[in-house]
């Protein structure tokens, strides 16, 4: 009977989203594009290029994981706070770090999730987040994606130190079918049809940004 219980969780947690599905795992408060607020006299901060996103996606069963390169982008300071911000993601830069790279698995996932399925590189080479307005723990911004701007709203620690800041979300989720990534998502499809190929909606992102002072 122990054997059976224990088979039962383990199949069950193969099934949930996203790393089990965190329970301290958020949905991001989505809404319409909004104004970018400028803010004057700041400090321009430049990102370094170890900054990344990190993506997590999940079927049915199974799922996968990686990044993608932050090619470019400027944060704004002002007394010692982040106020603003604007960070370019290079689609063709992403990565499967769940796969070996040396498998043929790696480069048919990451060749997918390129074609017009997915992000569509060839029309869309870039994404981009631009800070609208941060109070306290709490970042806004207007998230391009596949042409589709929408704002996003997501808990982040910002330190500034010195000549340095660095900016870490938590782990947020946005629907995938907000920007247009619609490949075999059970609300455009019928999801009785896909059975394990149907791909969950929700998507884990992570924001890892370091800059500094220009």
């Amino acid at each position: 009977m122990k054997k059976i219980v224990t088979k039962g969780i383990a199949i069950l947690a193969l099934g949930l989203a996203f790393t089990a599905c965190k329970n301290d795992t958020k949905t991001a408060e989505t809404s319409e594009a909004k104004v970018v607020e400028v803010v004057s006299e700041t400090l321009d901060f430049k990102v370094d290029n170890s900054s990344l996103l990190i993506w997590k996606a999940n079927k049915i069963v199974g799922g996968h994981e990686g990044t993608f390169n932050v090619a470019k982008g400027t944060a704004q300071i002002k007394d010692n706070a982040l106020v603003g911000g604007i960070f370019m993601f290079d689609i063709a830069s992403i990565k499967c770090t769940d796969i070996p790279v040396e498998e043929k698995g790696n480069a048919k996932l990451v060749s997918h999730l390129l074609n017009e399925d997915f992000f569509d590189v060839e029309k869309f080479p870039n994404a981009k987040f631009e800070i609208t307005t941060v109070e306290a723990s709490k970042v806004s911004g207007n998230l391009t994606l596949k042409g589709v701007t929408k704002n996003v709203s997501f808990s982040a620690k910002v330190v500034v130190n010195n000549d340095m800041v660095n900016i870490t979300s938590d782990t947020f989720t946005i629907d995938r079918t907000e920007w247009n990534i619609n490949h075999n998502s059970g609300k455009i499809m019928d999801a009785a049809k896909l059975g394990d190929y149907l791909i969950k909606d929700n998507v884990e992102l992570k924001i890892n940004v370091t800059a500094k002072k220009a």
